[in-house]
């Protein structure tokens, strides 16, 4: 179980790891991997099914281009870390097309961070916000009106995870 100050802490840290990467590689796509993972457990088999074939698909998306690339398997939760020698313009259609393509997808939260230390949104890449994982309304709604219960948000993605297995 992780506690509220100790996702406060990691948000921090990987701001400042964002600010010292944009600095140390000036002009290059800084990627942020995570998995959604509404709750308290941030560490679970199905979140490091979702972690493992976001690397995969990442890493093939940008094969040749990989700078650096780091994983970190924390108790807050999976994080990799990608520097690509691509425009990050590019390289965020690409990671909007590993989200809405993958059949984990929906679970990634690729975010590529621009020069300026501001991530570029879905919109910038030409692509519509996220969707709720269970009605399909947008996922910022959901979110802020509390409309599924964690139980709900858990039972989907185990299900998403295990139809992923099955057809693997």
């Amino acid at each position: 179980m992780v506690t509220l100050n100790q996702l406060l802490e990691s948000r921090d840290r990987r701001q400042e790891r964002q600010r010292q990467l944009i600095a140390a590689y000036p002009g290059k796509a800084l990627v942020v991997l995570t998995v959604v993972a509404p709750g308290t457990e941030k560490r679970t088999p199905a979140s490091l099914t979702v972690a493992q074939a976001a690397t995969q698909a990442i890493e093939q998306a940008t094969k040749g281009h990989i700078l650096l690339s780091e994983q970190l398997d924390l108790p807050t939760g999976y994080e990799g870390w990608y520097l690509i020698e691509q425009s990050p313009a590019e390289v965020k259609k690409m990671a909007c097309a590993i989200e809405e393509e993958h059949p984990l997808g929906r679970l990634m939260d690729i975010d590529v961070i621009g020069p300026d230390g501001v991530p570029l949104s879905r919109q910038d890449a030409g692509y519509q916000q996220r969707r709720c994982l269970i009605c399909g309304r947008p996922a910022r709604v959901c979110m802020r009106e509390r409309t599924h219960t964690v139980d709900e948000l858990l039972a989907a993605i185990n299900q998403a995870v295990s139809r992923y297995g099955a057809n693997d």
